[in-house]
């Protein structure tokens, strides 16, 4: 091998390894890798989940679009995942911290606080 073809050969190394997290973003950005068809959303949602323990929780998903639209509560664990209970959908409650962070006239501080300790929002 001469100086001419190991360089080349280096040269290609780099393009391939270069491909490799571009054609990752290029999937992510097109939406297929989330099984969603020509870029738009799936119509899977997570709504809220919790950790009940160590590879144990209730997930709570939104499923479907529209009118169409259920909410399925499931019980999911490491080896397997149950429905407990499908209802029709509510509309998400907001935590009280976030309505005091989107109040403009409030400070960095007091949304930090807002998280760690229980405050009524002041009209």
């Amino acid at each position: 091998m001469d100086m001419a073809s190991t360089g080349l050969l280096i040269v290609w190394f780099v393009v391939i390894v270069a491909l490799i997290p571009v054609s990752l973003w290029l999937l992510k950005r097109s939406g297929l890798a989330n099984g969603a068809m020509g870029g738009t959303a799936a119509p899977v949602r997570t709504v809220g989940n919790v950790n009940l323990g160590p590879g144990q929780r209730i997930v709570t998903v939104e499923v479907g679009e529209g009118e169409s639209r259920t909410w399925l509560v499931l019980g999911v664990t490491s080896q397997q995942i149950n429905t407990l209970h499908s209802m029709a959908p509510l509309s998400p409650p907001v935590p009280a911290r976030f309505t005091l962070c989107r109040n403009a006239a409030r400070s960095f501080w007091v949304c930090r606080a807002s998280k760690y300790f229980s405050v009524r929002q002041i009209s």
